[in-house]
């Protein structure tokens, strides 16, 4: 396959770096044979049926780290060249840059390239929605509005989040802008920013949000900034499946997560900042990339992969991650979790199965595999047609670039299966109706963009009385629970899911219907009596597992003196008494309001049929005595 690149478009920035900032430039000692384009796309394996082509290579992009559609179908992408440095240390103020392809005749190669903005520092997410560009730019969120769509800035950037730690940070900085099914934006952040405190800003620091690693989020209208789950290490990658439950990738202690509201899970250095949550969630799947017990996970730097490794899927290190909900590749591979494995030049796949309250990750066959020492496969996502895109960001050496960075090299890779029917897209031109109608599209794809569309059509003021009604005979009439739950997400996005609604919702016969409407109602203002009443009568009587989760998770809503009656009907049953998450998230949630009140603690340890739960309240308890 030979890369056709016509000659390159640049659009000048409106805000562009500095006129010295210089061409990038490499640091990094060539000890392994660079292959060029062509050569490193012959070293792909992939299965029978599937073809791999070269959507784009250097110097059409260099160092892509990120990526983000448009609803025109074209593959805006962050080029980082600052990854790991610090302006202060730089002889030569590099800046980052974002830049817009595009495939003109469909043929999944990139002919037409833009530089949408090259004035970015520390960049390592992009994201697009509201009339613009959200880009993390540690230690900031910000948003580059493009309203008038002439793929340049309007004006400054914005700064809609600050306070995250860059102190002596080099690496698993805040990362990983997506659009959640629920209208927010979401975002990661590693463990070696200990000094985050987050806030729109001006925020006082009493008021902003301390956060160390996990999940975050922000709600684009409401301005609202709260934190998922807390822990692992430095999760570089999530998705979501057909349900809208969150997933992330992870390295070095464990790579697949479940990630539910509230939860602490395991970390790489010490505790959280609760001594008392006793005991921490562990991974989600039961397997690891490396051979644990013969191998510690960085030996890889020392004495590259061993054979128990390479069977094992490669090493510890993980980047990107998709759950392919597609209509290209087989259905064999739907909602299957696709990840890169930095260290072992392939990419991982994990088969997701329910198991107790919640999931199970297996390692199922490895999906790609390459001999290209300079692969260091970054993020993958899928495209209007349903074909899957990977970033490559080519360099040799150990993941935090320790020994030099490659600037002035990176591959785009598309992986299609068979024909694909690749045609025009442009989503603004449609009818609120038409996009109401698309959120039931089985390409996941065309339904998220519609979603997020419909979304911004309700905050401009738009009068979207019709596609509501669309979307509610959707959700009423569809046989398919996915396709009830994206009209459900759009409904309450542009307001047309009240508390009623959703507490009807609530005695559906479908246990993802009923989770999200304990969700949804989760996020409302605050939760009012008659809420929290249904939620008691779920508690005690409902046996579905992502139900019983989702109350527990709620426990962390309430004031701590409203969380007994709660916390009294999750633990009144011992359907899932051994399950390796429930119990914990019940403690977390109960864990602050132990001390509060002990009379309702050992009320509650009196009926507890959660035999982790009544040995941490007593744990507590003793331990406040003991002034532990």
């Amino acid at each position: 396959m030979i890369l056709r690149i016509l000659p390159t478009i640049i659009l000048a920035s409106a805000l562009c770096a500095d006129d010295q900032a210089p061409a990038p430039f490499n640091t990094q000692e060539i000890t392994i044979p660079f292959l060029k384009p062509a050569e490193a796309l012959k070293a792909i394996a992939v299965p029978k049926g599937f073809r791999v082509q070269l959507a784009a290579a250097e110097p059409m992009v260099q160092q892509p780290i990120d990526m983000a559609w448009d609803t025109r179908g074209r593959l805006w992408v962050a080029e980082c060249y600052t990854y790991a440095e610090r302006e202060t240390n730089f002889e030569k103020k590099l800046k980052d840059r974002i830049i817009i392809l595009e495939d003109t005749n469909h043929d999944g190669v990139f002919d037409i390239r833009k530089i949408f903005w090259d004035g970015a520092s520390q960049l390592t997410s992009i994201e697009l929605g509201f009339g613009g560009v959200w880009a993390a730019c540690a230690p900031n969120i910000i948003f580059l509005a493009d309203r008038n769509g002439d793929d340049q800035p309007d004006g400054e950037p914005e700064i809609i989040l600050d306070g995250f730690d860059t102190d002596k940070v080099r690496h698993n900085i805040v990362n990983g802008l997506r659009w959640g099914p629920d209208g927010w934006l979401y975002g990661r952040h590693g463990i070696l920013g200990p000094g985050s405190k987050v806030g729109r800003p001006g925020t006082l620091e009493a008021k902003r949000t301390h956060i160390q690693c996990g999940i975050w989020r922000y709600h684009p209208t409401h301005k609202s900034f709260e934190i998922v789950c807390h822990g692992t290490t430095n999760p570089w990658g999530h998705d979501w499946d057909e349900h809208g439950q969150l997933f992330f990738i992870n390295t070095v202690i464990g790579h697949l997560w479940h990630a539910v509201p509230g939860a602490r899970y395991q970390r790489m250095y010490g505790n959280h900042f609760d001594k008392h949550l006793y005991e921490l969630i562990q991974q989600t799947a039961d397997h690891y990339h490396f051979d644990v017990g013969k191998e510690k996970w960085n030996d890889l730097k020392k004495t590259g992969m061993t054979s128990g490794t390479d069977a094992a899927g490669g090493g510890h290190a993980h980047t990107g991650m998709m759950i392919y909900l597609g209509n290209n590749w087989p259905a064999e591979y739907r909602g299957n979790v696709f990840t890169l494995n930095l260290h072992g030049l392939r990419m991982n796949q994990e088969l997701l199965h329910r198991q107790g309250a919640g999931y199970v990750g297996k390692h199922a066959a490895d999906f790609m595999f390459t001999s290209d020492k300079w692969f260091r496969g970054i993020e993958l996502s899928y495209a209007p047609d349903g074909s899957v895109y990977l970033l490559d960001w080519s360099d040799i050496g150990e993941c935090h670039d320790n020994d030099g960075i490659h600037r002035t090299s990176g591959r785009i890779y598309r992986i299609s299966y068979g024909k694909t029917e690749a045609s025009k897209v442009d989503l603004t031109k449609w009818s609120n109706e038409d996009l109401a109608e698309s959120v039931g599209s089985p390409n996941e794809w065309y339904s998220r963009q519609a979603r997020q569309l419909i979304q911004q059509r309700a905050a401009a003021g738009q009068d979207l009385t019709k596609a509501a009604l669309k979307l509610m005979n959707t959700y009423r009439l569809t046989s398919s629970t996915p396709t009830a739950l994206r009209a459900m997400w759009t409904l309450n996005a542009i307001g047309s899911a009240d508390e009623d609604w959703l507490l009807e919702q609530s005695n559906d016969e479908r246990e993802h219907i009923r989770t999200w409407s304990i969700k949804l109602l989760c996020d409302q203002e605050a939760l009012s009596e008659k809420t929290q009443k249904r939620f008691i009568e779920m508690g005690a009587q409902d046996k579905a597992g992502l139900v019983q989760l989702q109350l527990a998770s709620a426990l962390q809503q309430l004031p701590l003196e409203d969380r007994w009656p709660l916390a009294n009907a999750l633990v009144s049953q011992d359907t899932f008494a051994k399950d390796p998450v429930f119990p914990l998230l019940v403690w977390y949630g109960i864990n602050p309001a132990v001390t509060e009140n002990r009379n309702a603690a050992l009320k509650l340890v009196a009926q507890c049929k959660i035999p982790k739960v009544r040995q941490f309240i007593a744990r507590r308890l003793a331990g406040e005595a003991g002034k532990e």
